[in-house]
Formats: C-alpha cells, sequence, structure tokens
C-alpha cells in the first residue's frame, strides 16, 4: 500500500450532529409526522387495504412493557405494509374497564369519606367521567412515546356514543336470537368489588386452608364428609353418595340430622360421586358450590343462601354477622364441642380462586344474572379455524384456543357496577320483561324500572374489531377495513377476549371473521425468566428506559426478543445493547455521508464495481427477501436478528472497512463504491424502519433528502445475486478474522502495526491486499523483514515479523504453563470415564459434565499447541 492510501482526506461537512440523541430527535418527529398526517387512512383510497386495532388498553393504565412489547411488533407490520403501498389503518382506543375503573373512584371517594351510594347513581356514574378525562388516557401519551403509528384520528372509546350503540344493537338481536337469557345461576362473586365475574376473570393459586371431616347424623345413621369451607355447611341441604356404593346403600333416601341447625336433609344417589375420593360422601350446598348446585338441580333440592354479598353469614342465630371467614372458625369449635370433628388437616393446600381485580378470594353464589348462551357461538368460532379461514400462528396455539372454545360454559355478562353498558331490559309492573335496542324507546309509565346491572367489559370489547369501524351502520370504514388482518396479542387473553371477538364478529358480520390471522404473542418477563409484576422489584417502567436510552432502543430490543408464543425475556443490558446499535447506525452512516455516500444518479453497472462492492449488493438482496419472508412469518425475532447481524457486522465491520481504502484513494472506484454504499444506506434504512423508526428517519431523510421514511417505498429484492463475488470476501473474511485471532493469541494490541508479508498471488486475495493490510495494521515488510510466524489461510500465506512485538521466551512459558494445565485436565477427566464403578453410580449429569471438560481441555490443548507452534523459534 502507498503512503497517499493511508492518509485520510479531510472531512466534508454533514448535517449530523456527531452523536446521536433520542431526546433531540424522536418528540419533534414523533408530531411532524402526526401533523402531517401520514398514519391516517383513507376510506375512500384505491390502495388494498390493511388493517390492525388495537388491543384497547384500560382507561386507568399506563404503558408497561407488556404494552410497549406488543405495540413495537403491530407499529412494524402497519409501517412496513404502508410503504408497500397498502391503505394502513391502525385504530387506536381505550376500553372503559368497568371493574377497574369503579375500583378507582371508589378509592377517590373513600379518601373523601364517601361511598358511591351517598353520590346516587347518576351522580356517581358522572364522578367517573370525570375521573377519566382527567386521569384516563395516560397510555396513549407514552404510546405517541414508544413512535405508535396509530390513526389519531379514528380514536375510540368503548363507553362513546357510536360503540355504545352497537352494544345496544347486538345484545337486542342476540336477545331477540334467544342467545340471551337470564337464569339463576352459581356464578363467581367477588365480596370485595361486589359483582359477579367470569370465570376467565378468576385466578387460581394454592393457599393454606383446613380440611375438617364431619360427622352427619347419629349412630348406623351418620356418614363423614370432609370440608374445607365448613361454614357453607349451614346451607347444606343434602348428602350425597354414589348409587353403588354399599357402605350406604341402607342411608340412600333416608333424612340425616345437619349438626348444628334444627333441620334434616336427605341422603341422594349421585353418580357425580366419586366412592374412592375421601369417604365417598359429599355434603350438597347448592346455592354456594357450581357441582353442588347441579346435584341440587338433579334431585331437586331446595337452594339455601347462607350469606350476603358481602360475605356475612346470614343464618343461624350464633354466626349471624360473622364474616365467612371468621364464621369457619366458629363453625368448627362449635362442631368439636358436640364431637363431630373427626379429623383435621392443618395447613391443607389446595386450589382457591381470587378476583384479578383485587385479588380477594372469590365466593361460589346462587344469583339472577344475565347469561350468553354460546353453544352456536363458539361452535362457529371453532369452526372458522378448522376451515381455515382464520390462521392462528403459531398453529400449535391452536390446541389453546380450541380447548376453549369445544368447551365453553354459558358465559355470564351482568355485573353490579354501576359504570359500564347498563343492561338494556326493562320490567313492568306486571312482569313484563322488554329489551330495548339503540332505536326503541323505553317503556314509560309507574312501575317500569330498567336493570340495574351493568354488561361485562369483554362483551363490549368483543365487538371491537367492527364497532370500532361504525358498525351497525354500513360504513365506508366498515367496507374498506373490515376484515382486519391481523390480531396480534398475547395468549393469555384468548379466552377472555380472542374468543368473544371471534364468536360476535362471525354473528354480526354474516360468517365474515373479524381477523385473517391471530398472531399470539408471549409474555415478557425479566432476564431471568422471571414474571414481571409490581409487587416484585422486577418490575421495570418502559418510559424510564425510553428516557435513559431511546424509544427504537427499546423497541428494537423487545422485536428481537419476539419468537413467535414463546415469553420474552429481556434486561436492562439488552436495551443498552441496542442503544449502542442504534449509535453505530448514526456514527457509521455520519462517516458514510462524510466520505462520499450518496443516492444521486443510477446505480453503476456491475461491470464498473470492485468484488467488494458486487458482495455487498448480493448480500444487500439476500436480506430484503430474508426480511420479507420473516415479516409474513411474524418471525420478529429472526427479521430483527439478521437486521442487526447485516447491518452491523456486513455493511459497517466488513464493507465500509474493506472499502476504505477506496474511498481515500478517490477517483472512479471512489465514486462508484460511494454510490454503492449510498443504495446500501438507503435500503438498509427502510428494512430498519419498522422496528426503530426514529433514528432510521433521521438518517435517511438527511441522506436521501426525501420527505419522511414513514411514506417511503417498502424495498423489494431486486434479483441481483453474486456468488462469486460472496466467495471471494469470503476468503478476504477469513485471512482477516484467522489473522486478528493469531494477533490475539500472541498478545498485540488492536492498533499495533507489524511488518508483513502478504504471499496473494493467484489467488482472488490480490485484489484486497490493500484493505487486508489496513484491517490488520499490516506495514509493509520492508529491508530488515524477519518472517517469524507463517500463517497458510484461504490459500494464501501471511508472514509475520514478531520481532520486537513480543517477549517470545515470556510467551513460550505462558503456554507451556497453560498447556500443562489442560493436559492434567484431559488426564483426570480420561481417569473418571474410564472408571466403569464411577459410570455405574454416578448420576446422568455429572457425567455429561465430565465429557463437557474432557471436549474442553482437548480443545484447548489443540489452541494452545497450534500457537507454540506459530511462535518465532529461538
Amino acid at each position: 500500500m502507498t503512503e497517499n492510501a493511508q492518509q485520510q482526506p479531510p472531512a466534508p461537512s454533514t448535517d449530523l450532529p456527531t452523536q446521536y440523541a433520542p431526546a433531540d430527535v424522536e418528540g419533534p418527529l414523533y408530531e411532524r409526522w402526526v401533523e402531517r398526517g401520514y398514519f391516517e387512512a383513507d376510506a375512500k383510497s384505491d390502495k388494498p387495504p390493511y388493517t390492525i386495532v388495537i388491543p384497547p388498553p384500560n382507561v386507568t393504565g399506563s404503558l408497561h412493557l407488556g404494552h410497549a412489547f406488543q405495540h413495537t411488533l403491530m407499529d412494524a407490520l402497519t409501517r412496513r405494509k404502508r410503504m408497500q403501498g397498502y391503505e394502513a389503518l391502525w385504530l387506536p382506543g381505550m376500553d372503559h374497564a368497568g371493574i377497574a375503573t369503579q375500583n378507582k373512584v371508589e378509592q377517590q371517594l373513600a379518601e373523601e369519606g364517601k361511598s358511591r351510594h351517598d353520590l346516587g347513581r347518576e351522580e356517581f356514574v358522572e364522578r367517573v367521567w370525570q375521573w377519566k378525562e382527567e386521569y384516563g388516557g395516560r397510555i396513549l401519551g407514552q404510546m405517541r412515546r414508544l413512535g405508535d403509528g396509530v390513526d389519531w384520528s379514528r380514536e375510540r372509546f368503548t363507553m362513546d356514543e357510536g360503540l355504545s350503540k352497537a352494544v345496544l344493537t347486538i345484545f337486542k338481536r342476540l336477545y331477540d336470537d334467544e342467545l340471551i337469557y337470564r337464569a339463576e345461576r352459581i356464578i363467581n362473586w367477588c365480596p370485595r368489588c361486589l359483582t359477579a365475574i367470569s370465570d376467565i376473570e378468576v385466578e387460581y393459586q394454592e393457599d393454606a386452608g383446613e380440611l375438617v371431616s364431619i360427622r352427619y347424623g347419629e349412630g348406623e345413621d351418620s356418614l363423614v364428609v370432609a370440608t374445607t369451607r365448613a361454614e357453607t355447611m349451614l346451607g347444606d341441604t343434602a348428602v350425597a353418595v354414589h348409587p353403588d356404593d354399599e357402605r350406604y346403600q341402607h342411608l340412600i333416601g333416608k333424612q340425616i340430622k345437619l349438626p348444628l341447625t334444627d333441620r334434616t336433609i336427605p341422603v341422594v344417589a349421585d353418580t357425580h360421586v366419586d366412592p374412592e375420593f375421601g369417604t365417598g360422601a359429599v355434603k350438597v350446598t347448592p346455592a354456594h358450590d357450581p357441582n353442588d348446585f347441579e346435584i341440587g338441580r338433579r334431585h331437586d333440592l331446595p337452594s339455601l343462601t347462607i350469606m350476603d354479598e358481602h360475605g356475612v353469614i346470614t343464618v343461624h342465630g350464633p354466626f349471624v354477622g360473622l364474616d365467612r371467614f371468621e364464621a369457619r372458625s366458629a363453625v368448627v369449635g362449635a362442631l368439636k364441642e358436640q364431637g363431630r370433628i373427626v379429623a383435621e388437616k392443618r395447613p391443607y393446600m389446595h386450589s382457591v380462586g381470587h378476583c384479578s381485580r383485587c385479588k380477594t378470594t372469590v365466593e361460589p353464589r346462587l344469583s339472577m344474572q344475565w347469561w350468553v348462551k354460546v353453544g352456536p357461538l363458539a361452535k362457529a368460532a371453532g369452526d372458522a379455524v378448522r376451515d381455515g379461514r382464520v390462521k392462528i400462528h403459531p398453529e400449535d396455539m391452536s390446541k389453546r384456543y380450541f380447548d376453549w372454545v369445544d368447551n365453553m360454559h354459558d358465559w355470564c355478562i351482568s355485573r353490579q357496577l354501576w359504570w359500564g353498558h347498563r343492561i338494556p331490559i326493562w320490567y313492568g309492573p306486571d312482569g313484563e320483561v322488554v329489551c330495548v335496542g339503540p332505536d326503541d324507546e323505553p317503556p314509560t309509565g309507574e312501575g317500569w324500572t330498567q336493570d340495574s346491572d351493568v354488561l361485562d367489559t369483554w362483551f363490549s370489547s368483543g365487538l371491537w374489531p367492527f364497532s370500532t369501524l361504525g358498525w351497525p351502520e354500513k360504513t365506508p370504514d366498515l367496507k374498506k377495513f373490515y376484515p382486519t388482518d391481523v390480531l396480534l396479542t398475547g395468549h393469555d387473553i384468548i379466552f377472555f377476549w380472542v374468543a368473544r371477538m371471534m364468536m360476535f364478529g362471525l354473528y354480526a358480520m354474516d360468517g365474515e371473521a373479524p381477523f385473517h390471522t391471530i398472531a399470539l404473542t408471549g409474555l415478557v418477563r425479566d432476564e431471568f425468566g422471571k414474571k414481571m409484576s409490581k409487587s416484585n422489584p422486577n418490575a421495570v417502567d418502559p418510559l424510564v428506559w425510553m428516557d435513559a436510552y431511546g424509544s427504537d432502543a427499546v423497541r428494537f430490543t423487545l422485536a428481537n426478543g419476539a419468537n413467535p408464543g414463546a415469553d420474552v425475556p429481556i434486561g436492562e443490558d439488552w436495551v443498552k445493547a441496542s442503544r449502542n446499535f442504534t449509535n453505530k447506525i448514526w456514527n457509521a452512516t455520519r462517516f458514510a455521508l462524510m466520505n462520499g455516500a450518496t443516492i444521486e444518479g443510477p446505480l453503476p453497472d456491475a461491470s464498473e464495481m470492485s468484488a467488494t462492492d458486487r458482495w455487498i449488493l448480493s448480500r444487500l438482496n439476500t436480506t430484503v427477501a430474508q426480511v420479507d419472508a420473516y415479516y409474513d412469518d411474524y418471525q420478529f425475532a429472526k427479521l430483527a436478528d439478521a437486521l442487526y447481524h447485516f447491518a452491523w457486522d456486513e455493511v459497517f465491520d466488513w464493507y465500509v472497512e474493506l472499502s476504505k481504502t477506496t474511498f481515500f484513494a478517490g477517483g472512479e472506484p471512489a465514486r462508484v463504491s460511494g454510490r454503492v454504499l449510498g443504495e446500501v444506506l438507503d435500503v438498509m434504512l427502510r428494512l430498519l424502519h419498522p422496528v426503530i423508526p426514529f433514528v432510521t428517519d433521521a438518517l435517511w431523510t438527511t441522506l436521501t433528502g426525501g420527505e419522511s421514511l414513514v411514506i417511503g417505498d417498502w424495498p423489494k429484492d431486486s434479483g441481483f445475486r453474486d456468488k462469486a463475488a460472496e466467495q471471494e470476501i469470503e476468503l478476504v473474511q477469513r485471512v482477516v478474522t484467522e489473522v486478528r485471532r493469531f494477533r490475539k493469541d500472541q498478545g498485540l494490541k488492536d492498533g499495533q502495526k507489524v511488518p508483513a508479508r502478504l504471499e496473494l498471488t493467484g489467488t482472488a486475495l490480490a485484489p484486497h491486499e490493500a484493505a487486508i493490510r489496513q484491517l490488520l495494521r499490516l506495514q509493509p515488510e520492508g529491508d530488515a523483514f524477519t518472517a517469524t510466524a507463517t500463517l497458510p489461510v484461504a490459500g494464501a500465506e501471511v508472514a509475520l515479523d514478531l520481532s520486537g512485538t513480543i517477549d517470545v521466551a515470556a510467551e513460550r512459558k505462558r503456554l507451556a504453563k497453560d498447556l500443562a494445565a489442560a493436559e492434567k485436565e484431559k488426564a483426570q477427566a480420561n481417569a473418571k470415564l474410564g472408571n466403569e464403578a464411577f459410570l455405574a453410580k454416578a448420576p446422568d449429569h455429572v457425567v455429561d459434565k465430565i465429557r463437557t471438560r474432557l471436549a474442553k481441555a482437548e480443545e484447548d490443548i489443540a489452541r494452545i499447541q497450534a500457537q507454540l507452534e506459530r511462535l518465532p523459534q529461538g
């Protein structure tokens, strides 16, 4: 290499700051995108539609990592489709979150020494609306911080006028089709929230309780039952045994005395009872247990409610007014006094249901409620996936979906709350029941009252894919953007939300499913795989990370962990690494702009390009094809990984470095490489934009002078491939990598220059000698050159003069010591593996560990011996 080639030309000016500061770029850039209407979709457009509706976050909420994760992926999908020429609509909005929001306002009132009953229903609901305006929607501002490219002009709320009309419409239709009914059933009751909750709003956990065995009846006409809820015996109306259980044949049909009460109850025969479990006899409390309720219906047993909505006992003098848990102890104590307790087990670990909102222990309770008859709706939802109209991704998640929709129980949709869509049923003075639709006038006159309950929050959010587009009106939005293309959501709400949207969408939209694809993600966890929780110290506010490292860094980290259906571990060090990546993109693009990267003029013909130019263009087009395939398969982790390695490794670490000698030399080759580098950066920034939109847009507009990448074109694979150039540069990479490894083994510093002779004649490496020398800090050999180490690699030979650069004797001594240690480790491992007695007794994992140690020792020996052979003699 000539002396002139080593000199760097003066840097031209650039519009880019020397360092990337996300805080200076992200906020103003997002506002510019919104002001220019880039995210607004046009229902009148001739472009093909692409629609995603956002899973509506609770109005009480704030952005957590789970939101940030899913929003990043939805935003990436939408941005790419917009760049591909689709009329892309990502529709935002919020859920009124009935129980959660009412709880918030009730907490406020409690601080004022009031309850909702002090205000009355109308004033309380007005107070909730005020709370919503003041505190609700914080998450929407945080979505802007993340860069969500949503159409803010179409923002919806589940309690707004249009969505409320949709709720009334579908309720009326379901009611008229006899798919909504009112019945007294056992429901899950929360004594804290004072409302029914659905099965999927109950969280089960192992609690330490007690199991007591109680003798009912006297003498030969007695039997023993076991229970973890002794207080419910006050509501027993039978004891059940299996009809074939010989132990109790003489009791079936008889009356026995119920302890602590003045009542007798029958012994009934029912096949539900497992004679092998416990004593084979079970107490039956139809008003406080779902299984007992069914037994009661089969045997026409009365249902006695023994506690009120607060979980306070209402029957049998000594226990009236006691909380259910106080009553449990009191009942057991009274039974002991009568000698009725046969056995006790404490603590007794068993699964107990808790309210997902407030964590209160749920109480099964007989109650008159409104229900959706889900049978035909659930069948339709299952059929739509089975016949391929809707795809679930990843496919192995389909089993969870089918397990739910194929075994779904009727859905309790009434909630004893004041905040929500009030059930549109009116009751008349003579027992009349009238369902009032959105265009109907409610009945008036003395004695007419509206049902006091509201609908389950999931009832309105189940309409979200079409109600947000204007249904039940036949709007242009509905025609253009329904069905939506993909629902991207966590696998944990298949039951809550996904199945309900499928049922309602198919029912309301004449069999047309609400989306073509259900793409299920996992849950975000900490770097050790533990679930993040506000009650644990591992919970992270993503805004803190955005402030520290930039939104792009958080987004890239989340996308990089997004394997379909799998949970996503994330730690701060990984966000730091992504910050380093965005900085690398900034700095390398700035360098490229300062050294002739341009998009001006046509791309030169391949015949004018160097092998390095043709190699990077070939790799570029391969990456475009890979990224497209990964997007279409929702493989976000793979596409992020492909982009990371292409940008950092191939563009910045190899192409830019290999091309530096060309740029510094100037002339026509530098012009060609500058145009190639500009092309590569243009396409690379386009590919990266959906995942990291801020830094890419700032760089791309500087590079190209274009308006914004948001409305830029998505790159296409041109089909250009050059396998010969790829093989040639692979040889260069092998030489550089091998010599770098040798330098490191010899303890040479990265910037330390070493005289070297390169024998490249007759190989594809010859044109790359200048670049190889620069990358490896290899000086010309000079008159006093002595080859003290020679490395044959890739058909070439690199001879190095290490005299004066390392202490050969000291290095040999150090390596000899390392070699002896490795050989000792190998001998010890071989001795253990050759000991038959040891192998017969040692656990498999111990043996595997020793085999691993042996393999590592053998690898170290080979490496050290190679290093010793390469050292200069003497």
